[in-house]
């Protein structure tokens, strides 16, 4: 079983694209055990002396459905994935607003989850603590930056993938299992290309 981490945070268009081949491939059976670990872009782009987006919430316009998805993963774990999959269709798809919480609820209602349990969690405010603590171990631990970085032992890895497997199963297990591959090798540091490859 290959055992990682990766980072999300619905508002990044890339994290999308990874998290569409993570939800494809265990969909067909991958033999992967992935901890989704919520990183909020909002905390990342605080500046120097300015209080933390944790001490503000409701200025970011990411941290509630991130929030609601950690109320899901930490209480209704059979259903996060659907779930983390609808909000982020919700967001690029669909051009979503990830501020309105009775839309969120709506969204993750439609796909299994008890809405008013999450919501429950939510308001206790367990999973924003949640959120803090593992964003800030990252960042601390593996320097984390951003979104969406795959967390695998010691190392980390920032991914940006152009293409989603279109729910291809085997294409994304593929394309999963390659990017695990080469976080294990280390004499790559780099590997970018100059301009966006067609």
């Amino acid at each position: 079983m290959l055992r990682f981490a990766v980072t999300y945070d619905y508002r990044c268009p890339y994290g999308r694209i990874v998290h569409d081949h993570l939800y494809w491939g265990l969909q067909g059976g991958a033999d992967w055990a992935v901890h989704f670990v919520p990183f909020c872009l909002g905390q990342s782009h605080v500046e120097p002396g300015e209080p933390d987006i944790w001490e503000r919430p409701e200025q970011d316009s990411g941290l509630l459905a991130l929030q609601l998805s950690v109320a899901i993963r930490d209480t209704q774990a059979e259903r996060f994935l659907e779930a983390h999959h609808a909000l982020y269709e919700h967001r690029h798809a669909d051009a979503g607003n990830l501020r309105d919480l009775n839309v969120l609820l709506d969204l993750v209602g439609g796909v299994g989850v008890d809405a008013s349990a999450a919501k429950r969690e939510l308001e206790s405010g367990r999973p924003l603590a949640t959120i803090r603590d593992e964003h800030t171990t990252y960042a601390r631990t593996h320097e984390v930056w951003g979104v969406p970085v795959f967390i695998q032992d010691d190392k980390a890895v920032f991914v940006r993938l152009l293409d989603r497997p279109n729910g291809n199963q085997a294409v994304a297990q593929q394309t999963i299992e390659r990017i695990i591959e080469n976080i294990s090798w280390d004499s790559l540091n780099e590997f970018k290309h100059t301009s966006v490859p067609r």
